[in-house]
């Protein structure tokens, strides 16, 4: 039976359907433009309501940004990141977590202080490397260099720290599980809350991800989506409900995917909250 401490007050639900609606707000509008022409976007005030121009709209942005294309590019640079983010950040969590080497410490301090240098400074000597290997508008310029993640490391290490007792990882030695059985038995159960955390969240940042791609790939050659929103947004006088129409269609398989894992992740940062 809940307590008068966990029952939701009205000003508990004031403030939900406040931020819901400040979130979901921009998404919402986003598809009325879309639904609306540009000459009606340019008056005052906006449109709030859904007009009929949506399927032309769609069909447009579909066809110019080649957005067929650049999601499937997309869905597998998305997908080939987050997977090997999550594999090689529980790998070097648990070895951080629970094995003991020398300079641990340090390699370890060395990690998390890649953290605080931005990706920006690192950009010309990669794109020098990449052009070097003739990578460019190659979808590999884009997967290979965010396999890695300092945040993701970090994250694995302090959930392991706490889900995976000494103990345990002592008696899978005993009984001579090797290191392998013990990843397999022992490492990924006790992760598996923290890897679908840092995978939705790698995922979407990987799938919204501007800087890098733009860089090394182009919109006519081999785009991602976001790439290949930037073909929709340029002329004299760009068509902003068809800009707006591409955003649109560029973000629906994000909500899928929360829509299918969200309460997997949500599981998972519980579970990382509940202490007991």
């Amino acid at each position: 039976m809940l307590t008068r401490t966990e029952r939701a007050g009205p000003v508990s639900y004031a403030l939900l359907v406040l931020f819901a609606a400040l979130s979901l707000g921009p998404l919402l509008w986003a598809a009325v433009a879309a639904s609306r022409t540009s000459s009606r976007l340019a008056r005052t005030p906006p449109p709030l309501r859904f007009g009929r121009n949506l399927p032309e709209n769609l069909a447009v942005a579909w066809s110019e940004a080649r957005l067929g294309a650049a999601l499937a590019n997309t869905l597998l640079v998305a997908g080939a990141v987050a997977a090997g983010t999550v594999l090689v950040s529980t790998l070097a969590g648990f070895a951080f977590a629970r094995l003991r080497f020398r300079f641990r410490g340090g390699l370890l301090a060395l990690v998390v202080g890649t953290m605080m240098i931005p990706p920006q400074l690192g950009a010309v000597p990669l794109y020098l490397m990449v052009a070097r290997l003739h990578w460019t508008d190659c979808l590999q310029a884009v997967i290979l260099p965010g396999l890695v993640s300092a945040f993701g490391v970090f994250y694995m290490r302090q959930h392991l720290l706490r889900a995976l007792p000494a103990e345990l990882v002592e008696a899978a030695r005993v009984d001579g599980a090797g290191v392998m059985r013990m990843l397999w038995h022992v490492v990924f159960p006790a992760a598996r809350p923290a890897m679908a955390v840092l995978g939705a969240l790698t995922f979407v940042a990987a799938w919204n991800d501007f800087f890098w791609p733009v860089l090394v790939l182009t919109q006519p050659g081999n785009p991602t989506v976001q790439v290949a929103l930037t073909g929709l947004g340029r002329g004299y006088v760009p068509d902003q409900a068809v800009v707006m129409a591409g955003a649109v269609l560029g973000t629906l398989p994000l909500l899928v995917v929360f829509a299918l894992l969200g309460r997997l992740v949500v599981g998972g940062v519980m579970a990382g909250a509940v202490k007991g």
